[in-house]
């Protein structure tokens, strides 16, 4: 089809159109029980059972808005997977690690991690509207602290002018967009005093969960401290809805630069066919398509994590036949604070010298034949440029 249909979200019977419009209600009716969830599923009674200390492991909760794409019947299905607590997490896997991103390794202050050299991140608050069972920073997200404390927002501050090679800064959490409007604008005035400060990035999977929270307010909030990108969050076509849809177009018609980070969950969203449904609807919308992330290891994930070799099969299936502005970048998060490695299909097929022979997605053979090192030019100018690089490159002494 040229164009594509975003279908409303169907409100449930019991809220008013009121109520399930505005991001508040959602948040404050969120569902956090077994009680809350029976209201909404006819669940199994391995889903009830599933209920019973996964609080321990995680905290449970969803917006209504969410809970209601979800199929009330089919345990099977993509975004009930997501939402729902699953016996499977409180049973150990083959990998298991509470921080798998090293981040307590890389906190420099309280709410700060500083584990690439020109950026950081600033966790505003540990709370988000739904707590997606595959979480990868359960270590900190669900503690109920809400808002960072004044005294953390000016030590992470002063951190942050320190060290200027920090060129951006991405907030995060939790979702950085479940505080309220003046916080978040108090949050984004104090970064855009910091001159080398270039880039503000905001993770939120509020338009994903709560599209109700992008109203005009936030939008101009965000506008206002330009240059601001947006990073959702969407794993599943079933999650672009019409409200969806409206949430994203408002940012990016008010300038507001989206792109999405998605994961690959086993049964879920780990084929080709829904990766490329996803991501060409996204793009449809103007969202960039940005990552394909390998699940993390962290607690309770195991039934969630697929084989890499499954998601290059998957990213191999959609080279040739999905635009490059579509294609996720498939990556890996090394565990322990490796950072993140990308992997890609190899095309080459031999080499020797200087020349190179690839096989392209179609069978299309060639070589490609590189010049001799002693060719090879650096530019002149290089060091008008040296400072910064240092700067940027040892921002973490």
């Amino acid at each position: 089809m040229a164009r594509f249909e975003f279908k409303k979200a169907p409100k449930i019977d019991f809220a008013t159109t009121t109520d399930w419009d505005q991001w508040q209600w959602q948040l404050r009716s969120a569902l956090k029980s077994l009680s809350d969830f029976e209201k909404y599923f006819v669940l199994s009674e391995e889903e009830r059972q599933s209920f019973w200390g996964s609080e321990a492991v995680f905290n449970i909760r969803t917006t209504p808005y969410y809970a209601s794409l979800a199929d009330k019947n089919l345990v099977e299905d993509p975004i009930r997977k997501i939402l729902m607590p699953h016996l499977s997490e409180k049973t150990l896997g083959l990998q298991q690690m509470l921080d798998p991103l090293g981040e307590k390794k890389n906190n420099p202050v309280s709410r700060v991690i500083h584990r690439y050299s020109d950026r950081c991140l600033l966790l505003i608050t540990d709370t988000c509207s739904v707590y997606c069972r595959f979480c990868t920073r359960k270590h900190f997200t669900g503690q109920e602290q809400a808002f960072l404390k004044n005294d953390e927002l000016e030590k992470a501050l002063d951190y942050i002018k320190a060290h200027s090679g920090i060129r951006e800064v991405i907030l995060s959490g939790g979702d950085p967009l479940t505080v309220s409007d003046v916080q978040l604008d108090r949050v984004l005035s104090e970064l855009r005093k910091i001159d080398h400060v270039e880039i503000i990035r905001i993770g939120s999977r509020m338009p994903v969960v709560c599209p109700q929270r992008i109203t005009d307010d936030l939008v101009k909030v965000i506008k206002k401290h330009k240059p601001v990108f947006l990073m959702t969050h969407f794993n599943h076509p079933k999650e672009l809805t019409e409200e969806a849809a409206l949430a994203l177009e408002k940012c990016v018609d008010n300038g507001i630069p989206i792109f999405n980070q998605m994961v690959l969950l086993n049964g879920v969203n780990n084929h080709e066919v829904i990766v490329q449904a996803l991501s060409r609807r996204l793009l449809y919308l103007r969202v960039k398509p940005y990552y394909m992330f390998q699940c993390d290891p962290s607690e309770g994930t195991d039934h969630f994590r697929t084989s890499i070799e499954d998601s290059l099969e998957i990213q191999k299936k959609l080279w040739g036949h999905l635009s490059g502005l579509a294609m996720p970048h498939l990556s890996i998060d090394i565990p322990n604070g490796g950072g993140k490695a990308y992997k890609v299909p190899n095309f080459e097929i031999f080499h020797q010298g200087n020349t190179r022979t690839f096989q392209g997605w179609d069978g299309v053979q060639a070589d490609y034949i590189s010049p001799d090192v002693a060719q090879i030019k650096k530019p002149l100018d290089w060091e008008l440029y040296l400072d910064e690089w240092l700067r940027l490159t040892h921002s973490k002494n």
